[in-house]
């Protein structure tokens, strides 16, 4: 399906600047169709629940090739969700990454239970299945690899621990729709997988949503119900739930967007390709983004790591060249969850990571003009 790029404005080349995500030219390149979209919901009234939620769920579930997906609000409520679906809570512990974004173990302390933190591996920003191995007790009842970045965490091992711990597997897949570990997508290879449809992601919508998938019709059937008020059926409440779900809007938006995806991703992975291209020629100390073996990475973030990060990050803001860090700090050195507790030797990793890695600009429409000017601008600080 051919992306119709030539409506894109060239504006950031012909200003200097270069935007960390152009969400608008996005939407230019498939305008039509978002419109049509949009007006098509607004003509039917179609606002909470009905066809385009129900379509978007069916699509959604084809392209992943699983049985169910279950849409709701946002990631964090998915997250939430399958915790509650599997019966996580008080008393419980749950192993989420040191290195990710805090709905992870947010959500964990919103069901009851405890997060555990884990060290990250060396190279890939994922859990580290040996530092999940030490952490595991008799109260550890599920543990959340983040595949971060769009990079896949290393699931046969992080699989096979929890088998033999009888421990349940919640893939947080918020950043990285499409990547495959091994031939199978993500999402797909634990009890259970989350996404979030946050603008900014790889698939997005207009505003927040989100979405559970599972090939479990008892973890599937509970989320439903927990998603909208406990409802076994409408006005048959069963259990406490909550106001959780996606409405027709967004819905429409993410059905035209996902026809996208897979083009998108080969964009993404092309951009990708060329900054490593251009960082190797060029001879700079940049670590370029690790790729796991038979897997496949989605780069929803293009994250160096450089040694001076601060200056890089000044020049960058001169050059009008957006850039950020994710994160600022690893998850147990953050005020609430009381870092006194975490040994300062505890996350050798994921703290190194944090305090060396830059996210530069990616999307699928980024040009090589683009890159190529973020890469002289990187050469300069060397």
């Amino acid at each position: 399906m051919e992306i119709q790029l030539k409506h894109i404005e060239n504006r950031a080349i012909n200003k200097m600047k270069i935007p960390f995500v152009d969400l608008k030219a996005q939407y230019l390149s498939i305008k039509d169709k978002i419109d049509s979209s949009i007006a098509s919901v607004i003509e039917s009234s179609s606002y909470i629940g009905g066809k385009y939620v129900q379509a978007f769920e069916q699509d959604f579930a084809r392209w992943m090739n699983v049985e169910y997906c279950i849409s709701c609000g946002n990631g964090t409520d998915s997250l939430e969700i399958l915790l509650v679906s599997m019966g996580i809570g008080a008393g419980d512990e749950v192993i989420v990454p040191a290195h990710t974004w805090i709905s992870t173990a947010e959500a964990v302390c919103n069901v009851g239970a405890k997060p555990i933190f884990a060290d990250s591996e060396l190279e890939s920003f994922t859990i580290s299945p040996d530092s999940f191995l030490k952490k595991i007790t008799n109260r550890t009842k599920a543990v959340i690899p983040v595949h971060l970045y769009g990079q896949c965490a290393d699931m046969d091992p992080i699989l096979k621990i929890s088998k033999e711990h009888n421990i349940k597997v919640i893939e947080d897949c918020a950043q990285a729709h499409g990547a495959t570990y091994k031939g199978k997508k993500v999402g797909t290879l634990g009890n259970a997988g989350s996404f979030s449809f946050f603008p900014g992601k790889n698939l997005g919508a207009y505003g927040d949503a989100g979405a559970i998938v599972t090939n479990d019709s008892e973890i599937a059937e509970k989320a439903r119900m927990i998603a909208n008020h406990g409802q076994l059926s409408k006005h048959n409440h069963v259990l406490i739930g909550r106001n959780s779900r996606l409405d027709g809007l967004q819905a429409a938006i993410l059905s035209v967007k996902l026809d996208y995806l897979n083009e998108w991703t080969e964009m993404r992975r092309t951009n990708a390709a060329y900054y490593k291209q251009l960082f190797v020629q060029a001879n700079l100390a940049v670590q370029v983004p690790f790729e796991r073996i038979d897997c496949k990475h989605v780069f929803h973030i293009f994250s160096i790591k450089v040694e001076n990060r601060s200056s890089l990050l000044d020049l960058l803001k001169r050059e009008e060249i957006e850039a950020a860090v994710h994160y600022p700090k690893i998850l147990p050195d953050l005020t609430v969850f009381n870092p006194s507790n975490h040994k300062s030797d505890e996350f050798v990793h994921s703290r190194h990571d944090t305090s060396q890695c830059v996210s530069l600009p990616m999307y699928a429409e980024l040009t090589r003009e683009q890159i190529e000017k973020v890469v002289e601008i990187i050469s300069k600080s060397n």
